[in-house]
Order: C-alpha cells, then structure tokens, then sequence
C-alpha cells in the first residue's frame, strides 16, 4: 500500500473524510443562523462586462420560481436582444419597459434625458410598489445617477423606506454612487481585464447582446 509521509493513502482519505466532515457541519451552523427572509437591494458596478447580463440571469432565475418581474431600462430605447426577445416569451410573469434614448453624448439633448430619466424613475418606483412583482431590474440606473439626472437622495429614501419588504430590486451600471452601496444588501464590482473591443472585434451576437 502506498504512504505518503509515513501515513497510507488510506489513512490519508480518511482524514480527508474526516477534515470535510467538520467544514460541512460549520457550514450547517452558520447556515442555521441565516433565518431572515427579505428582498434584497442588489447593485451591479465596474468597469467589467456581465452586470447586465449577470442582472439578467437573476431575473431568468426569478421567471423559474414562477415569480412575477418586471424590467426598466434607463438607457436603452430602441432595445433588441437576446434576453428580451426571451422575456418577451413569458408576457404574464414579466413586464419590459425600455425608457432611455442612448446616451447623453448621443442624443447632446440634456433635458431631454432628464426628463426620460424621471419617466424611467416613475415607472421603476411604480413597478418596485406593485406588490405581483416580486423582482425588478433597474438596468444602467447607475449611468443616470453618475450624471445627476436623477437625485440620489430621492433613490436612496424611496428604496428604503417605500420598496416593500419581499421584493428584490437589482441596479446595474457603472460608477455607483456611495449612498447607493451604503444601502445596499449586495454590491459586486465587475472588474476588466481583457475585452475584444480593444482588440478591433465588434460586438458579438449572444454575447454583448
């Protein structure tokens, strides 16, 4: 039989065992500790691809439970994409509204996207309120709030004293303001390494939309 200093390779699957066996019930404690239920406020920042997308798969996950959603865009308008050509495939549990014209260095119109901002913002507070909706994805609210279209004293004080206790709220975008991650459940920072953009290859079809 095989040692492996000084103790066989049985010995040392049996401690193996052993040492998995006390991390699992550690993990069975703390997780009996974790008793409350709420809706949480989650944020998707950084410089990184995938806070959309990652927003995406929760609001997919959520549609698997049987849960109602509905989807704001800030930015987007003229919006076609892969997941929204799938959302639209699921009309009673999810509700779409593209507010946004692009960015304010494409429409060069200021009060224009402030005033398309208030829109989004109006119909976000009134689908984060409808009490079917048990998850609401605020897409690129961050870009909104980084240019002062919208003031985050409001964002913050509506989502934490109006938005009900059992309904998740997800916000992506770039650059999120401090008050907002202060009351924030989750905050994952998307962090870029490489990208093909940089390397000349356009956006892919699957991929970035």
């Amino acid at each position: 039989m095989k040692k492996t200093d000084g103790m066989t390779q049985e010995e040392l699957d049996a401690r193996h065992a052993e040492k998995m066996k006390k991390k699992k019930a550690a993990r069975e404690k703390i997780l009996a500790t974790k008793t409350e239920e709420k809706g949480l406020i989650i944020v998707h920042t950084g410089k990184g691809k995938g806070k959309s997308t990652a927003a995406f798969g929760m609001a997919f996950r959520s549609i698997g439970h049987g849960h109602k959603i509905a989807v704001i865009q800030f930015v987007k308008g003229a919006w076609d994409s892969g997941e929204k050509r799938m959302l639209e495939k699921f009309p009673e549990q999810v509700t779409i509204k593209a507010m946004g014209e692009g960015f304010t260095w494409e429409t060069q119109d200021r009060n224009k996207d402030i005033a398309n901002a208030r829109a989004a913002w109006d119909a976000a507070k009134e689908a984060i309120l409808d009490p079917e909706n048990r998850f609401v994805l605020l897409d690129e609210l961050n870009i909104v709030l980084r240019y002062d279209y919208l003031p985050i004293e409001e964002i913050v004080e509506f989502l934490s004293e109006e938005k009900p206790d059992d309904t998740h709220v997800v916000i992506t975008g770039r650059n999120a303001k401090d008050e907002l991650i202060e009351i924030a459940d989750l905050v994952t920072e998307m962090t870029l390494i490489k990208h093909p953009f940089r390397s000349g290859i356009k956006a892919q079809e699957g991929i970035e939309y």
